[in-house]
């Protein structure tokens, strides 16, 4: 682990290697698991704003879903995520014609449609941030359905901290990542 600025972040996130793989995965992340994408709380005014935009894009049971449970759940521990198809499918979430699931806020977003492209949580993911008082905790998540993504990121050379490049800039700012970047140079030289 390292500190930097209010940050503490664990090794794994420049020694993991990782690259989406959706040929072998199929997008596993988004219909597995049994909790919506985490929220921040501005990230709740924006899904209601741009509903009504992302709504032509989405599935019949993630419009039901959403209709019914709201564009956001607070969950019993008062955690803020995407609402979920009975319990399994993030409400969100929509099939290719290959049957690989994506993200309907991320379709409506790469057809210019809305200028937001997903929640962070779902951008930064191999990585997760926790949130504290004092800091927040950046962690590399490993999770056996993206096994396929750790391997193609290792036979290509590329870590978890590149592969996520824009989603760490988005939310902890260029400067940041520049600064990660530089203890990254530092750990590899070390024998």
């Amino acid at each position: 682990m390292f500190q930097l600025g209010k940050t503490i972040v664990s090794e794994d996130v420049i020694k993991k290697d990782f690259l989406c793989n959706l040929s072998a995965c199929k997008g596993a992340c988004c219909i597995d698991g049994d909790a919506g994408a985490p929220l921040e709380k501005a990230e709740t005014k924006i899904l209601e704003d741009i509903y009504p935009k992302v709504k032509p894009f989405l599935r019949k049971e993630g419009i039901e879903a959403i209709e019914s449970q709201g564009t956001f759940i607070t969950t019993e521990e008062g955690d803020l995520e995407t609402p979920l198809i009975n319990n399994a499918d993030c409400a969100y979430v929509i099939f290719d014609e290959k049957n690989v699931a994506l993200c309907a806020i991320e379709e409506a977003y790469n057809q210019g449609v809305i200028s937001w492209k997903k929640p962070v949580s779902c951008h930064l993911y191999p990585i997760r941030v926790n949130d504290y008082s004092e800091f927040s905790a950046v962690n590399y998540h490993k999770w056996q359905i993206c096994d396929d993504a750790c391997t193609l990121g290792e036979e290509l050379g590329v870590p978890v901290y590149k592969f996520v490049k824009e989603a760490l800039i988005r939310k902890f700012g260029e400067d940041w990542y520049f600064e990660l970047e530089k203890v990254a140079e530092n750990l590899q030289k070390k024998p």
